[in-house]
């Protein structure tokens, strides 16, 4: 199937639309549509000159150091910390030949929008093996919203492939944090032709701060670095992002406690019948042909959750943040299970 997106496509985390689409609906909103981490780091002080002052070199360095060691990078020149990976997209699909791109989908759909944005023709398939063609691959890994996981070595022989033809392998792992670390290429990024592409703001629930990293072969990493110019991180995401990727221990008990919190959810969906196809410990994603007729229910309820337009029968929920949200989806879904058996 070949698509040529460019409109804006819709996302979750808009609870703008969700309260006019659902004016009467309580509050506060409780936002299930995204894959962020509800309980997010807790911030730092921040010095006032972290805010008034020009985003320092220095500092710019020091992130990268940070970033480096806790993504199992080659070395901080691999590293090119950008204000989120929403920009890093278009500018990552412009150092690969200009002709047809191939994404692994269903997929986030912004991978295909950006790269037609860039002049390719893009391609969506479903099956690895018809990836091999294009000039530029994306795969995102692990997968936004079924949750699925290719392996290292599968990932390797798709970027030796394209190698041949002078092509480039994206892969997103914006949920990597929480995935398994031995599936990540961020350790083979000298091999030239990969790019990896690292979210800071979902794993750390600090999606606002919009902070992420490229990881790329040196040459191809001072490249992006020059396209973003100067001062493209600001000052505070300098040093909340360095402070935030040197904290181990909260990164250990983080993982643990979303670990928790996805079998908890599961649970939930189970009680209520739905079908959980897959998902991360961030979210799940369920389907049932109940799907339109739930997410109304919910969102009248004041919860949102993510549906997809390509597949209505699909639901994506995030992870509650407090006991009060638990109770609220538990009592919601339980409650539109009760008003129509049949889903």
């Amino acid at each position: 199937m070949v698509t040529q997106r460019i409109e804006p496509l819709e996302h979750g985390g808009d609870l703008t639309a969700a309260r006019l689409q659902f004016p009467d609906a309580p509050e506060p909103f409780i936002d299930l549509s995204t894959g962020i981490n509800p309980y997010s780091y807790p911030l730092p002080l921040l010095a006032p000159a972290s805010f008034e002052r020009l985003p320092q070199g220095d500092a710019l360095d020091q992130l990268a150091v940070a970033a480096a060691k806790a993504y199992g990078a080659p070395s901080p020149a691999c590293v090119v910390p950008a204000p989120g990976t929403q920009i890093l997209l278009a500018l990552v699909a412009a150092f690969a030949p200009s002709g047809r791109a191939a994404i692994l989908s269903p997929t986030y759909n912004e991978h295909a929008r950006t790269a037609a944005l860039a002049g390719y023709r893009v391609t969506e398939t479903a099956q690895v093996e018809e990836l091999g063609a294009a000039d530029l691959v994306v795969v995102v890994n692990p997968n936004n919203p079924d949750g699925r996981i290719l392996g290292k070595e599968e990932l390797l022989a798709l970027a030796e492939d394209l190698r041949r033809r002078n092509g480039l392998l994206v892969v997103d792992e914006a949920f990597m944090d929480v995935g398994p670390p031995e599936a990540s290429l961020t350790g083979e990024v000298e091999r030239g032709n990969i790019v990896v592409l690292r979210s800071f703001g979902k794993f750390f629930g600090l999606a606002g701060l919009r902070l992420g990293f490229a990881l790329a072969a040196p040459d191809l990493a001072a490249r992006l670095r020059a396209t973003l110019g100067p001062w493209a991180v600001s000052g505070p995401a300098l040093v909340i992002g360095g402070a935030a990727l040197s904290d181990r221990a909260w990164i250990s008990a983080t993982r643990s406690l979303l670990e928790k919190a996805a079998r908890r959810l599961d649970e939930l969906l189970a009680g209520a019948g739905l079908h959980v196809l897959g998902g991360t410990t961030l979210f799940r994603l369920v389907q049932t042909p109940a799907a339109p007729m739930l997410f109304d229910a919910l969102g009248r309820a004041g919860i949102l959750v993510r549906r997809f337009a390509d597949h209505p029968s699909w639901l994506r929920f995030g992870l509650p943040g407090d006991e009060q949200a638990w109770d609220r989806l538990s009592r919601a879904v339980l409650e539109a299970r009760i008003s129509s058996p049949s889903a």
